[in-house]
């Protein structure tokens, strides 16, 4: 095995967040950036999510990479289930100002600016 994960896990992680990241991007990420680029006010919200995001989870030593994304994606997820947050049933309001739901569509706005790895 080399360093913490062998090459077989590594992959196997890296599969797994794409999976994780295209299924929010399903979910929240294609109506939720549709609805930015048509209000300034909600692609001004996502904007400052995005920065936030990278502050907290990036660095010279460890840069952002879909598996980091993922893992914080649920993260957020879990936190705001935990604290009484639930998805909406049907589609998303965008004009709600929703906190979670603005967090995970600024993850998917950064994993549609990730390159793609094969």
């Amino acid at each position: 095995m080399n360093g913490l994960f062998s090459g077989a896990a590594a992959r196997a992680a890296l599969r797994s967040a794409t999976a994780c990241l295209a299924e929010l991007t399903s979910s929240v990420g294609v109506t939720g950036l549709e609805a930015a680029a048509r209000t300034p006010g909600l692609l001004a919200a996502v904007d400052q999510h995005v920065a936030a995001i990278r502050d907290s989870l990036s660095t010279e030593v460890r840069p952002l990479t879909p598996v980091i994304l993922a893992a914080y994606a649920e993260g957020v997820r879990d936190a705001a289930f935990k604290h009484g947050w639930r998805a909406p049933d049907g589609p998303i309001d965008w004009s709600a100002n929703d906190w979670v739901l603005n967090r995970l569509l600024a993850v998917c706005s950064l994993a549609h600016t990730m390159p793609q790895s094969r």
